[in-house]
């Protein structure tokens, strides 16, 4: 029996992305070039399907594009990624931790200029404002 194939539309509802999204990870070597109909339709598999829902999960949790190229490779080479997924998730968990430092310290440094600004009024005579100046 044969299995159904899905145009792009359907696919893409199925996998919870845009046909644009698919198109691009067609393009990007992602997503094998799909079937055509004698239209040029694109037809997707289950399988395709399921890859597309994979991909689409793991952008959600932030990995790159060739982060997912690499753990697809180790997947289809027979060896469970497993392992290059934990190592790519605790980078993603560091890049995360730094950016929120960063905006912490940005945070911090925005409420000490905005607690002095209430020393500044509008009648002193600077070129711009005087509490970005004194930052």
């Amino acid at each position: 029996m044969a299995r159904q194939q899905l145009t792009i539309g359907p696919a893409a509802r199925a996998a919870g992305l845009t046909r644009k999204a698919m198109r691009v990870y067609e393009a990007k070597g992602l997503l094998p070039e799909a079937e055509r109909t004698t239209a040029g339709y694109r037809l997707y598999s289950p399988d395709d399907v399921e890859l597309l829902t994979f991909i689409r999960r793991a952008r959600t949790l932030g990995l790159h594009l060739d982060d997912i190229r690499e753990v697809l490779a180790i997947r289809s080479g027979g060896i469970p990624p497993c392992a290059t997924v934990r190592d790519l998730l605790d980078a993603r968990i560091a890049e995360l931790d730094s950016a929120v430092a960063e905006l912490l310290a940005l945070r911090t440094t925005l409420a000490e200029t905005r607690q002095r600004a209430d020393d500044c009024t509008d009648e002193q005579p600077v070129t711009v404002c005087a509490i970005i100046e004194d930052s």
